[in-house]
């Protein structure tokens, strides 16, 4: 039987990401389940341990020769830029899932890219209205609003309500038949009634019914810390959350599994580590792989 192929970008040159893509497609499970195409700047893959027995490489060549010192650089974001740009290309025509090893977001502002981070350029490339999730087991939750300052939040009813909707057929998608969510509050004990904000009161309450009347089961607003703890026990199949590290602090103290990060809803299946380029670490061999071998064996069976 013919393996499926999955593409795989190397990530920053000067992070994990070539160390932790080596080392995940030497793991026996991930050899078994499918043939990588493998996306990145060659020098950093071979000091990290490549071999064309691990698969096919499709180099992205540097300009200049790679710093030495892994941090953020110019060089480093304009090769692993062009690794993604392949990459989404490729996962359209072929219609194939894309896993992604960390960038650095700094390292592409170094390199003038005109985008955020992943998820971003995903949107621009495919345009689709692509969903931040990340899934551990039976742990599940997605983002309202990502990469902004908290003083600076785009939090909007139509917002919060196409999320939802999105999320709902995320969850679908990945098995569950009427899924039920949890919407999380933004302010301490979900506002109390208007004393500590008015999000709850103007923004998801009403965002809340609204969606309800459309036939998602959805209850909230949740107080962050209730919310996981009862997403904990199986009263909800995912959370709903207002802002990055609601989603992140608690999937991360509560997940016993390594964790998946996916953007749901573009025309191919999209997933990364749950991690960043740790470039403290990088070229030290002591990375941990888990996440990556999780993100392409998810790749696989939910393609």
């Amino acid at each position: 039987m013919k393996k499926p192929l999955v593409l795989i970008t190397a990530g920053d040159p000067l992070g994990i990401g070539p160390e932790i893509t080596v080392r995940a497609l030497q793991n026996l499970q991930v050899r078994r389940s499918c043939t990588p195409v493998v996306i990145g700047e060659p020098t950093s893959l071979l000091r990290a341990g490549w071999t064309d027995k691990l698969g096919r490489l499709i180099a992205v060549e540097s300009i200049k020769k790679l710093p030495t010192k892994h941090a953020p650089s110019r060089v480093g974001g304009a090769v692993s830029f062009q690794a993604v740009k392949l990459g989404i290309k490729l996962s359209l025509q072929h219609h194939v899932p894309l896993v992604t090893a960390p960038i650095s977001k700094q390292s592409w502002t170094l390199a003038d890219v005109p985008f955020t981070g992943h998820t971003e350029l995903l949107r621009h490339a495919t345009q689709s209205d692509g969903l931040m999730m990340f899934v551990s087991e039976h742990l599940r939750c997605a983002l309202v609003t990502e990469h902004f300052a908290l003083a600076h939040l785009p939090l909007s009813k139509k917002r919060v309500e196409e999320t939802a909707l999105h999320f709902c057929q995320a969850l679908k998608n990945l098995g569950i038949k009427t899924p039920k969510i949890g919407l999380c509050a933004v302010n301490p004990h979900a506002a109390d009634n208007g004393k500590f904000g008015t999000e709850e009161n103007e923004i998801l309450r009403p965002a809340i019914k609204n969606l309800r009347r459309k036939g998602l089961k959805i209850e909230g607003p949740i107080a962050s810390d209730a919310a996981w703890l009862a997403h904990l026990k199986g009263q909800y199949d995912g959370l709903l959350c207002t802002y990055h590290d609601q989603a992140l602090l608690g999937l991360k103290l509560a997940a016993k599994k390594p964790i998946v990060h996916l953007t749901a809803g573009l025309p191919f299946l999209r997933t990364s580590p749950a991690h960043g380029t740790a470039f403290d670490i990088a070229g030290k061999k002591i990375a941990d792989p888990q996440s990556m071998v999780s993100a392409i064996l998810f790749a696989v069976k939910k393609n």
